[in-house]
């Protein structure tokens, strides 16, 4: 039976000047909620070596920024690395790459609504309010935070669906508090902390184990997620090279205030009061520098933080699925743009639904430290998967500039080729650490038979949606491995001799 043809592409309303600001304000949230929970548990995994993971990592994530500015500008669209992959490495690598990163932003939506209940929950517990009801109201549990912020995530769900830049002038008004808390209580720390700075910090060769270090530097390059951002709200542009800046300015910004907190937690605190605070390490920080009321000023960021990043993960996932749905790989749901806003409404719903869906099954882990490591994980192996096959899809596509001249032949294929291979390499050796560190399935972050389970599961169900969008669905993606609204392109590659 022969496939049906195309439906129109549906067409997301045009933006023109919120694609830096998408982009700013989506990586500087998350920044700040990668920093809220990140400092204390990438100690628990690399000891006071965060500063040198966080610069390594940074390498190949400018090299992936590169491989998707080049792609970007070939062809601007809001699925970029489903589409991209599919036309370079082939359509089942190509729908892998949309699987993996969709799911990994469903996974970040449900754990951070987690922790926006844990914050809620820690003001609740500073006006005196420990139990409601009978249930205790404690910021450390995972079930109670979950219910509580699944409350948050339907008002987030309503800002989504309104369109981008509304949610970008609110993420704006976040960011500024956000910034101003973060830098000042960091700053403070850097000034007044007992704990002098030391070389080793920078130094990955005193990082225990190989182990450590890969699992270290997934984690790293987790934290640097979110740049890409714009380049989902790229047909809701005029010019697809305000995707490529925002998100590189979006990048070296990123990098800049990791560093400068990391150096300030570890300025004002040990490696024993980092493990032990974990993700609450921010809170901790407050409380150390000033007294009530200020020292809730950081918990307060965190809230804000973690309700913009949630709100900046939404948007760029229901723009990878509408992509897919119109090429057929995902059902027709997702092409559904709404006729006022021209957004895609229902798709936004849905994926809030599911996220909801995976924060209640995160009740099996019940405390909330150990629940936020999994995830992060999880999210860290498959984060570096799609970025990695992204960057080989450069690498393949733009060959030809091999010949081109040195600089053309570093910036096309070398740089994201190189970047593409270390990070599908971390992953891999971590992949198989995990596998070999236990004799036993457990639900624990330590446990490395659950560690792999979890991407593994990803990807595996990724394979079998590919196959349905293929057998059942017949889309013609994995016959060309080309989007369909790619159909009308002629790209650079396309009138060069390869």
């Amino acid at each position: 039976m022969s496939s049906a043809p195309p439906s129109p592409r549906p067409a997301l309303r045009r933006s023109l000047g919120v694609v830096d600001g998408v982009a700013i304000a989506a990586s500087s949230t998350a920044a700040t909620t990668s920093i809220a929970i990140g400092m204390g548990t990438i100690a628990t995994i690399v000891g006071l070596q965060a500063p040198a993971l966080l610069l390594l990592a940074f390498l190949p994530v400018l090299g992936i920024a590169l491989a998707y500015t080049r792609l970007n500008r070939s062809e601007p669209n809001c699925g970029n690395g489903y589409t991209w992959v599919g036309r370079s490495l082939g359509p089942w690598p190509g729908f892998l790459t949309g699987w993996v990163t969709l799911v990994g932003s469903v996974i970040f939506c449900a754990y951070t609504s987690a922790i926006m209940g844990s914050v809620v929950l820690a003001f609740a517990n500073k006006a005196g309010l420990r139990s409601l009801a009978g249930i205790a109201l404690d910021p450390t549990s995972t079930g109670v935070c979950t219910a509580v912020g699944l409350v948050i995530l339907l008002a987030l769900t309503a800002l989504a669906v309104t369109g981008v830049r509304g949610a970008t002038r609110f993420q704006f008004g976040l960011l500024v508090f956000e910034y101003a808390v973060l830098l000042g209580f960091c700053g403070w720390a850097l000034v007044t902390g007992d704990h002098a700075v030391s070389l080793s910090w920078f130094n990955p060769f005193e990082i225990s184990s190989g182990t450590a270090f890969a699992q270290g530097m997934v984690l790293a390059v987790f934290f640097f997620w979110g740049w890409d951002a714009a380049f989902s709200v790229t047909e809701e542009t005029k010019d697809p090279g305000d995707s490529a800046r925002g998100g590189l300015i979006a990048l070296f910004a990123m990098l800049g205030l990791f560093l400068f907190a990391s150096v300030a937690f570890q300025r004002e605190m040990s490696l024993a009061e980092l493990v032990r605070n974990g993700p609450q390490a921010l809170g901790y920080l407050g409380e150390k520098l000033a007294a009530e009321p200020w020292a809730t000023l950081p918990l307060l960021a965190l809230m804000f933080s973690a309700v913009a990043s949630v709100q900046a993960t939404l948007i760029p996932t229901a723009r990878g699925l509408l992509a897919m749905g119109r090429d057929r790989t995902m059902g027709p749901l997702w092409t559904r743009v709404h006729p006022r806003y021209g957004t895609p409404a229902a798709g936004t719903v849905v994926v809030m639904s599911v996220a909801a869906v995976i924060a209640v099954l995160a009740f099996a882990i019940p405390k909330l430290s150990d629940m936020l490591l999994a995830a992060v994980n999880a999210i860290g192996l498959i984060v570096a998967l799609y970025y990695g096959l992204t960057a080989l899809a450069c690498a393949v596509r733009f060959r030809a500039s091999w010949h081109e001249g040195p600089r053309e032949a570093l910036l096309a294929v070398a740089v994201p080729a190189l970047s593409g291979v270390v990070l599908l390499g971390l992953g891999g050796y971590l992949g198989y650490s995990y596998l070999t560190m236990s004799d036993h399935f457990e639900l624990s972050p330590d446990n490395g038979w659950f560690m792999f389970s979890l991407p593994a599961v990803i990807v595996l169900a990724g394979l079998v949606m590919a196959a349905v969008a293929k057998y059942v669905r017949r889309s013609s993606y994995f016959t060309t491995g080309r989007g369909t609204d790619a159909e009308a392109l002629t790209l650079p590659m396309d009138r060069t001799a390869v």
